[in-house]
């Protein structure tokens, strides 16, 4: 019968002996405890989850594989004790493998079983690990030297080992060193076209290499009939010999040039008045017979509008301009206008003051009573007594000429009278020196030109503001020199009758200086 182990606690190993019955199988966990002490069922006599907590060394006794798990396969290769690395006895984590100082040997453990080996996409080598991967963190491998590789490029540069051809490399057979002749910037030679006549859109298709652009003349014909160049790629000069018609149908803004934003408005073909097909140029616009209607062209847009300065006026254009040649307007007719010149005449729309005119706020018509010449009124100075120098200021009026008296009088002070301008007749009484000063020959007399050769002020001799005559020469001590002055000029000489004949100097013989007779 079926051994019923109901109730039995303690005392299991007295039979489990492995004769009476079965004892500890070969792989048991090596222990000396009692067998109850772990398998608590005796149903399943299974042992209860064994308890690492504690262990920190010799866990290689029981995980040898045998009594418990040992290293799996593709462990990395290591003679450390489990304890080294694992230590969690909850999770049994190992440590982070530490690759500090390995600086060889990489493909002993990163042999794609043990650790990661090369990637599907590697570069094709048998060179060591660590010929090219130096950091031992980022395990990153050095940047490929392609120095002195001058063939064989496609071995690696195939899409799978290394990048190959673009999408849109240029369709190819020849090895990358034909054209990619730098191992730094492996840019490729310029396309080299010499040769090529035909098929230029095998190519040029807008993807492998540039197509037509966007404002190319539409046409189905090959490259090649028009760019003749494999240099500048030029196209050649679009004829338009004998095109006489049907310009709008290339001129049409995208695939030639249009109409221009300011092209007089029409529906006509571009032929109709565009009769040069090597200058284009337009006949100039006939206006014969135009008579209405100008405004609508010439709105400043479409052809040129009014002047800036033009007078302001709603009237049509046809009002004043009669000549469909010259465009000349007529005369500006003044008749009848009496008020509001100066609406016009701001200096803008027409000629304004001009810079020296009096200075006034009164209407232009206040003065201006012709509407012929223009001319203003004489200004009347009738009923002005003062503030002359207001407008006589030399700018809006005259002002004081060169040789005025020096005085900062106003002019009123001397001119009385408002139709001659005549200055009073000088005052000088109460002068009693300082004559030089306007009697300088400029703003007033100076000396006569046989005034006696004298640097004494005016006032010395000249006693009377009324006369101004000078006093008689006084001789007194004058004992030599006469003739410096009794020349017959400045003063009476020898008299040409009864003087004796002698070069001797006048002192000589008259020593009286009042008769001069002795």
């Amino acid at each position: 019968a079926t051994f019923n182990h109901t109730g039995i606690t303690t005392g299991c190993a007295t039979c489990h002996n492995g004769t009476t019955a079965l004892g500890k199988p070969a792989n048991h966990v090596a222990t000396t405890a009692a067998c109850e002490t772990c398998h608590k069922s005796t149903t399943s006599f299974a042992g209860a989850t064994f308890n690492h907590t504690g262990i920190t060394t010799g866990c290689a006794t029981c995980h040898n594989g045998t009594t418990a798990r040992g290293k799996p396969a593709n462990h990395v290769a290591t003679t450390a004790a489990c304890e080294t690395c694992h230590k969690s006895t909850t999770s049994f984590a190992g440590a982070t493998m530490n690759h500090t100082g390995i600086t060889t040997g990489c493909a002993g453990c990163h042999n794609g079983t043990t650790a990661r080996g090369k990637p599907a996409n590697h570069i094709a080598t048998t060179a060591a690990c660590e010929t090219c991967h130096k950091s031992t963190t980022a395990f990153t491998g050095a940047s490929f030297n392609h120095a002195g590789i001058t063939a064989g490029c496609a071995s690696c540069h195939n899409g799978s080992t290394a990048i190959g051809k673009s999408a849109k490399h240029i369709p190819t057979t020849a090895a990358c060193e034909t054209c990619h002749k730098s191992t730094v910037a492996f840019a490729g030679t310029p396309m080299n076209h010499t040769g090529i006549t035909s098929a230029c859109a095998s190519c040029h298709n807008g993807s492998m290499a540039l197509g037509k652009s966007a404002t190319h003349i539409v046409t189905s014909a090959s490259c090649e009939l028009c760019h003749k160049s494999t240099v500048s790629f030029a196209g050649a000069k679009f004829v338009h010999t004998n095109v006489t018609s049907g310009c709008a149908s290339c001129h049409n803004g995208s695939t030639a040039l249009g109409k221009s934003a300011k092209h007089i408005p029409t529906t006509a073909p571009c032929e109709t008045c565009h009769k040069s097909t090597v200058s284009f140029v337009g006949t100039a616009m006939n206006h014969t017979g135009i008579a209405s209607g100008c405004a609508s062209c010439h709105n400043g847009s479409t052809a040129l509008g009014k002047s800036a300065k033009h007078i302001p006026t709603s009237a049509a254009c046809e009002t004043c301009h009669k000549s469909t040649v010259s465009f000349a307007g007529t005369p500006m007719n003044h008749t009848g206008i009496t008020s509001g010149c100066a609406s016009c005449h701001n200096g803008s729309t027409a000629l304004g003051k001009p810079a020296k005119h009096v200075a006034t706020s009164a209407g232009c018509e206040t003065c201006h009573k012709s509407t012929v010449s223009f001319a203003g009124a004489t200004m009347n100075h009738t009923g002005i007594t003062t503030g002359c120098a207001g407008c006589h200021n030399g700018s809006t009026a005259l002002g004081k000429p060169a040789k005025h008296v020096a005085t900062s009088a106003a002019c009123e002070t001397c001119h009385k009278s408002t139709a001659s301008f005549a200055g009073a007749t000088m005052n000088h009484t109460g002068i009693t020196t300082g004559c030089a000063g306007c009697h300088n020959g400029s703003t007033a007399l100076g000396k006569p030109a046989t005034h006696v050769p004298t640097t004494l002020a005016c006032e010395t001799c000249h006693r009377s503001t009324v006369a101004f005559a000078g006093t008689r020469m006084n001789h007194t001590g004058i004992v030599s020199g006469c003739a410096t002055c009794h020349n017959g000029v400045f003063a009476i000489g020898k008299p040409r009758t009864g003087h004796p004949n002698t070069t001797a100097p006048c002192e000589s013989c008259h020593r009286n200086t009042r008769s001069f007779d002795d």
